[in-house]
């Protein structure tokens, strides 16, 4: 197609090639999802009882957070044979432990555990509190899962199914976004994790990444000590990936579970919604830079209206608007159908509508990353750390490369 814009044609045509590299990427991940989706349906968690060791999943909490007691009731009806759930909580306050004690009496026939220890360890409140739960776990296969997670009946069955795979050491689960309430933020925040973040990861894996994605990290107790035991996470904001690196590192390969949960976005404010965004932007910025910055491709909308403004308006920019618009709905819609099999429990979709809006504050979101590398989580603020060096093992290394404390302590 011929692109004859009145204003500066060259520059229009180029920025016009970057939304038309994003729509590839959009495709890819649709497709990707699909793949995904399909195979997930067609494997079978592990049905012998006999390969299926008991279990024991660590949820840290913070508070009454929205739908964290459907959250926390799905863990407690899992279709699995023997397993404990062990819950900590740092604040013998914590409107969280009235939660559980719910729970306790919901479902007394499961084995569940509260630890309340104040400890903190370090900087990375959420790795202190499950230094302290870690004693009260009885048995050997570990499931660290956040507290605002909605699971399948058969999802830790999928986890034991994909450690058992042969050179596996840490298994994680991608996760679609469940809006706490049907409002503009919380569907926005749900949509940049359904429809951006879990693509994306699914591309990233079939580049080659094998990060572990924080929702879930499933792993034996001796893995967790060759790599120096929680202790070697207290000091780092991204703790997900690090462990993931450092597992990679034993020689051991991070797999993905054939189950995708629901993650609650509790947001209702853009003020909010923001500042939880730029918190994983300036992460994943430190994280991995040169990635980070090529990310900006994703969003072929985004270009698509800068070539408009460059172009002054030409038709062939508006066109190319139009078509990335359907292409990203088309593909966004296709997420959906794919996913909905796998997630009974949602019953948010894509507002094709708003993804414009979508893309234009994920690249606001891009850029005021670059403006620092403060963070908050919870009222308290730290700065996003790169990954360990190599032998960050020995504990001199690993206070070198420790996240830093600005304003006090990690809430969670």
């Amino acid at each position: 197609m011929g692109m004859t814009w009145p204003v500066h044609g060259v520059i229009g045509l180029l920025i016009g090639l970057l939304s038309i590299i994003g729509l590839a990427q959009t495709v890819a991940g649709w497709w990707l999802v699909r793949c995904f989706a399909a195979m997930a349906r067609s494997t079978s968690a592990v049905s012998d009882t006999a390969t299926r060791p008991p279990v024991t999943v660590l949820k840290p909490l913070h508070g009454d957070e929205p739908l964290l007691e459907q959250c926390l009731a799905s863990i407690c009806m899992q279709d699995y044979p023997d397993w404990q759930v062990v819950f900590g909580v740092q604040d013998p306050d914590d409107p969280a432990i009235r939660v559980v004690r719910r729970l306790q009496a919901r479902y007394p026939a499961a084995d569940i555990a509260l630890v309340v220890n104040p400890a903190p360890h370090g900087p990375n409140r959420k790795i202190g509190n499950l230094i302290n739960m870690l004693p009260a776990a009885r048995h050997d296969i570990l499931v660290i899962a956040d507290s605002d997670l909605r699971v399948a009946p058969d999802y830790l069955a999928k986890l034991v199914a994909a450690l058992a795979e042969p050179g596996t050491g840490l298994v994680t689960t991608l996760y679609a976004g469940q809006p706490a309430e049907r409002r503009l933020v919380p569907a926005l925040g749900a949509m940049q994790i359904t429809h951006g973040f879990l693509p994306g990861a699914l591309l990233a894996r079939a580049m080659g990444r094998r990060d572990c994605l924080g929702a879930t990290m499933c792993l034996r107790r001796e893995t967790l000590e060759r790599i120096g035991g929680l202790r070697a996470l207290v000091d780092h904001l991204a703790d997900d990936n690090v462990l993931g690196v450092l597992v990679r590192r034993l020689g051991l390969d991070v797999r993905l579970a054939s189950t995708i949960p629901l993650t609650t976005v509790p947001e209702t404010t853009f003020r909010a919604l923001f500042r939880h965004e730029l918190r994983w932007a300036r992460t994943i910025r430190a994280l991995v830079p040169t990635g980070f910055a090529a990310s900006v491709l994703q969003y072929p909308l985004f270009w698509a209206l800068v070539a408009l403004a460059v172009s002054g308006g030409a038709r062939e920019a508006w066109a190319l608007f139009a078509a990335a618009w359907l292409i990203r709905g088309l593909a966004a819609a296709g997420i959906d159908r794919a996913l909905k099999p796998m997630l009974p429990g949602l019953e948010f979709s894509c507002r094709v509508w708003l993804l414009p809006l979508r893309e234009l504050l994920a690249v606001a979101v891009m850029l005021a990353s670059y403006a620092g590398r403060q963070v908050d989580w919870r009222g308290h603020g730290l700065q996003a750390d790169g990954l360990p060096p190599p032998d960050a093992n020995t504990p001199v290394l690993r206070r070198a490369a420790r996240t830093r404390p600005l304003e006090g302590p990690l809430a969670r």
